[in-house]
């Protein structure tokens, strides 16, 4: 029998309209029915909204790449997220949008990114003296460990400050709390409130958001100071910050920079330790990976500093990387909204409806995936595997809104896990199987332990 890692239980076909919004609020994933992994697109209607889910790679393309601009993003993404993400390019459509990615985009193209590899190499290696401490202690939370290994990346890669830094550990420290007081969804996201309506954020939720963003607010007055005066560092944020949109001349002020901030943080933090966990726990769950990619990685690094060329040579670690992201995808779904009446494999879809893309269920489609709940870092060398990345594969989204920062992250999350399966042996703890749930991104409910040992 095959030995499948962990996956959500799912609900029974047919639920009460009530019963379907507990189990969402709770988590999204298990929420859903067993038929998603098979259909290619299925109509949920309320008193409230209607919901189509869509695994069809044909209509996946025209959503995302064919015409994006007749598929805005939902705006009941922003109801949950806004009291931290303000109007970040996460959540903004049109001219507004537009103007953000311009100006954004010209900070992560490939020379940027060698630049920033010193930068992630020094994170990583923060992180294997963080764990060093942890050998033979007993189980360690191997999520808190990725959130702090990629929280120090977002911050030494955008303000050349290391979590150390008072006001970079006053960040994760909040943003912590930010995670559990925030629901999956929020009620505004469930139900079309008016406008006027006041929104049912937990005192808890507003109050840390606030604070992340007072805390963004002074990393992002102080840079601009260091601009005005030439003496910025060559960083991420200084790039950002002085980039001028090519078709205005303008250039986000410190307000639109802490928005802007906010998501990097959440996107380009958040995401990479939940894929880098996960990528632990299964090599954990199975040594062999573990091993051929300990060996790749004594391989390919020297023992002093890796350079950048050699990150290609990781194959081993990008595969291991990537396959963890196809069966625990950071963001599980995607949600848009029709501008206009479409049409969707013969079904008519109002205008106004929610167009939902669903990576977790696309990741692991039966009709698509071979042996699509199993863990295989080799199946990218097939021929299924292979079309399968270019059809069903996209844990950064796709078309002109895929996520700026998809290169940083497979650089980052290979080096990473390079750098520490290099140096540790990492274990699974009998009887403690993680549980995987969608919160802010796919996490373990209780959290994932393994244990460490020196190699």
């Amino acid at each position: 029998m095959v030995d499948l890692p962990p996956k959500p239980a799912t609900r029974p076909d047919k639920v009460s309209l009530w019963k379907y919004f507990r189990l969402f609020r709770k988590d999204i994933l298990s929420a859903q029915p067993a038929r998603l992994y098979r259909a290619w697109m299925a109509e949920f209607r309320t008193p409230f909204f209607r919901s189509y889910m869509c695994n069809d790679p044909e209509l996946i393309d025209l959503v995302l790449k064919g015409r994006p601009d007749d598929f805005p993003k939902s705006d009941r993404v922003r109801e949950g997220l806004f009291p931290l993400l303000g109007n970040s390019v996460f959540i903004t459509n049109g001219d507004v949008w537009k103007r953000q990615r311009r100006i954004i985009d010209p900070a992560f193209e490939g020379g940027r990114l060698r630049d920033t590899f010193p930068a992630m190499w020094d994170a990583g290696v923060a992180a294997v003296e963080r764990l060093d401490t942890m050998v033979d202690q007993g189980p360690v939370e191997i999520e808190a460990e990725t959130s702090h290994a990629a929280a120090d990346v977002i911050f030494r890669t955008l303000f050349s400050i290391p979590i150390e830094h008072e006001v970079a550990g006053a960040v994760f420290s909040t943003f912590r709390e930010h995670q559990h007081a925030q629901p999956v969804v929020n009620l505004g996201a469930l139900l079309p409130l008016p406008k006027w309506m006041p929104r049912f954020h937990s005192r808890k939720t507003r109050e840390t958001a606030q604070k992340i963003r007072g805390l963004i607010q002074q990393l992002t007055a102080a840079r601009m100071a260091e601009i005005k005066a030439g003496t910025a560092p060559d960083d991420l944020a200084t790039k950002i910050m002085t980039t001028e949109d090519p078709l205005t001349g303008d250039v986000f002020d410190t307000d639109e920079m802490v928005d802007q901030v906010a998501i990097f943080f959440l996107a380009g933090h958040e995401t990479s330790a939940s894929a880098l966990a996960w990528a632990l726990y299964l090599l954990a769950r199975y040594p062999e990976w573990q091993e051929k990619l300990a060996d790749e990685a004594k391989e390919v690094m020297d023992p002093g500093k890796i350079y950048f060329s050699a990150v290609s040579k990781l194959r081993v670690s990008r595969d291991v990387f990537r396959e963890a992201m196809r069966l625990y995808t950071p963001v599980p779904m995607m949600v848009r909204e029709a501008a206009c009446p479409e049409q969707f494999r013969g079904r008519e879809v109002p205008k106004g409806s929610q167009i939902v893309l669903s990576p977790w269920h696309l990741h692991r489609h039966e009709r698509m995936w071979e042996r699509p709940d199993e863990f295989d870092p080799a199946r990218f060398q097939t021929e299924n595997g292979k079309e399968c990345l270019r059809k069903a594969y996209m844990p950064f989204s796709s078309g002109q809104r895929v996520c700026p920062g998809s290169a940083f992250a497979m650089i980052e999350g290979p080096l990473i896990l390079s750098l520490l399966v290099r140096a540790f042996r990492f274990d699974v703890v009998a009887g403690q199987e993680p549980v995987p749930q969608a919160h802010l991104t796919v996490r373990a409910r209780d959290g994932i332990l393994l244990q460490i040992s020196r190699r």
